[in-house]
């Protein structure tokens, strides 16, 4: 009967559905739906098979792509015997804090068997980011790429690439990595450094039994093509180079730069590059090639993970010729690769920089050795903010926050060292141990922060790259040596600083970074080498709710997981 009514109402009918349509066609448009099944998959790369945690059976995971204004909902069920929880590393999360994923932070994990949905805004946001697992050391093989298109109807500010493609750097272990991780820890030792480096989850033919593990990418002579290059790896800084090619580097962390050609280039743990590559040489096989920068007395996997780049029509008898990578501790080269980073800082894309500060903050970096009755030589290596070592607690920091749950944390992180030293002077090796404590900073709503970051020779100075979830910021300035308080301000960068979501601070240097807290919630902060994440270099800030009706956290989501 009702069927018929509609029938016979004809053209009115149409025409309301019509407009419906019309009405709710954008909003469908906008929304990116992904499902992400976490599962174990047997995998064999150098010539040992084991199994790994997977996003759908892939590693690297699915590609995530959006649009600038894009609504993305990501269904995350979890069949492993691992709790999980997934970051969406750079994504800011205006007010979406219970969707960034870091676990303990934002939100407990999922546990076997269930699932949970991040449902989050992309907003002024364009470029290349990455999304991994944020929790353990399951970071090693559950990770992948987020690729945001500008508005449509919008260009790039360079010139428009032929095709693009995926560069995700990581590194392999033959062994279980959480086992890797647990000897280690009962040794009160760093784990054993990883056995390969790879590109898109491919050792390259320089390692035995990886002929069929090499990934290449056809090229046509005369085109041009955008590399969206991310470091993936968990402990180790890398330079990339393409040999006989030179790369335009136009973005760095999902944020245009003014373009400037290098032959390699540096990417730490967590950062994102994108570079133009011209296919404008003698068709032929070219390697591409990716191996660690360490300019501190430290052990890490030192070998050299290969791709092809191949031009359209040559064999594959073609011998590749390898690039000229710098060599593993090639400081000089380090710094003026970071010297070169600006921002593009155009009409469209304005660098705002905070030049009026409201709160200084100074942390210093240390390695630290604490007793550890567990362990077998009775000691444990560990690390520190401020001599503070972070505590996880044992349910999500933003419920902590957002339902006043007392006795979790406190807000007394101290903004600056308890006792000044000579932070970068001859190895510091008394009193090394440090407090613990899950200790956070809280800062107001829409306040300017500058943070400097100083590296100390607390047992050894090393390069540390130091990620803040729900923001990007500025790196205004960086130097060798003790910042000086007096001197170095001078010489900040204020006007096209490079705008970034993870930083590198020089092996016994400093980096000097500025943002607005506008964004309220719980933010996790740390290093993004996993094995100093997990020695405690870590801390989070709350950022206070604002006083108008769009600046506060929203209420979490009703299938947020239980602790």
């Amino acid at each position: 009967m009702a069927m018929g009514k509609i029938l016979s109402s004809g053209p009115i009918l149409l025409f309301l559905l019509y407009l419906v349509a019309l009405v709710s066609l954008p909003a469908d448009a906008a929304v990116k739906r992904y499902q992400f099944d976490v599962q174990v998959k047997n995998v064999s790369r150098l010539c040992h098979a084991k199994p790994i945690v997977t996003v759908n059976g892939m590693f690297p995971g699915p590609t995530i792509y959006a649009r600038d204004g894009d609504r993305v909902v990501i269904n995350v069920t979890n069949y492993a015997q691992y709790n999980m929880s997934i970051h969406w590393h750079g994504l800011k999360q205006f007010r979406s804090g219970w969707a960034d994923g870091p676990a303990y932070i934002t939100q407990c994990p999922i546990q076997n068997g269930h699932s949970y949905t991040y449902d989050f805004n992309v907003m002024g946001q364009r470029g290349t980011l990455w999304w991994h697992a944020h929790i353990f050391w399951l970071r090693a093989t559950v990770y992948g790429a987020i690729a945001i298109m500008p508005k449509q109807g919008t260009p790039f500010p360079f010139p428009q690439p032929y095709r693009e493609t995926n560069i995700v750097l990581g590194e392999w272990w033959n062994n279980d990595v959480e086992e890797v991780v647990k000897q280690g820890n009962k040794l009160g030792l760093p784990p054993n450094t990883s056995d390969a480096h790879t590109i898109n989850g491919k050792p390259g033919p320089l390692f035995p039994c990886s002929e069929k593990h090499t990934f290449a990418m056809e090229v046509e002579q005369g085109k041009t093509y955008l590399l969206r290059i991310i470091n993936a790896a968990l402990n180790d800084e890398l330079f990339f180079a393409v040999a006989g090619h030179n790369m335009t580097v136009v973005e760095i962390d999902a944020v245009y730069t003014k373009p400037f050609t290098t032959q390699a280039i540096l990417i730490a743990p967590g950062q994102t590059t994108n570079v133009l590559v011209q296919a404008n040489q003698a068709p032929g096989r070219y390697f591409m090639a990716a191996r660690p920068f360490m300019d501190a007395p430290l052990t890490v996997d030192n070998k050299t993970a290969t791709a092809i780049l191949q031009y359209k029509g040559i064999p594959n008898t073609i011998l590749p010729i390898l690039p000229k990578l710098p060599l593993p501790n090639d400081t000089a080269f380090a710094l003026s690769y970071n010297a070169k980073l600006r921002s593009l800082d155009s009409p469209l894309y304005p660098a705002n920089v905070p030049l009026k500060v409201d709160r200084r903050l100074f942390y210093t970096i240390g390695l630290g050795i604490n007793p550890c009755p567990t362990c077998l030589n009775g000691t444990r290596l560990t690390a520190s903010l401020n001599n503070i070592t972070f505590v996880m607690p044992d349910i999500g920091l933003l419920q902590v926050h957002y339902f006043n749950i007392k006795g979790v944390y406190t807000a007394d992180f101290p903004d600056r060292p308890p006792q000044p030293f000579n932070y970068t002077g001859a190895p510091l090796t008394a009193n090394l141990g440090t407090t613990s404590g899950t200790r956070l900073s809280k800062i107001a709503f829409n306040s300017t922060v500058e943070l400097v970051l100083q590296d100390t020779n607390l047992l050894t100075v090393e390069s540390h790259p130091f990620h803040l979830h729900g923001y990007n910021f500025f790196v205004v300035g960086t130097g060798i040596g003790n910042f000086d308080p007096a001197k170095d301000p001078a010489k900040f960068n204020l006007v096209d600083p490079p705008e970034r979501n993870t930083v590198g601070v020089p092996t016994g240097g400093w980096t000097a970074i500025r943002f607005r807290a506008d964004n309220p919630g719980v933010w996790f902060m740390h290093c993004h080498l996993e094995l100093h994440t997990g020695w405690g270099l870590k801390t989070a800030f709350v950022v206070e709710n604002g006083k108008g009706p769009d600046q506060s956290i929203l209420p979490p989501p009703k299938d947020l997981p239980p602790c």
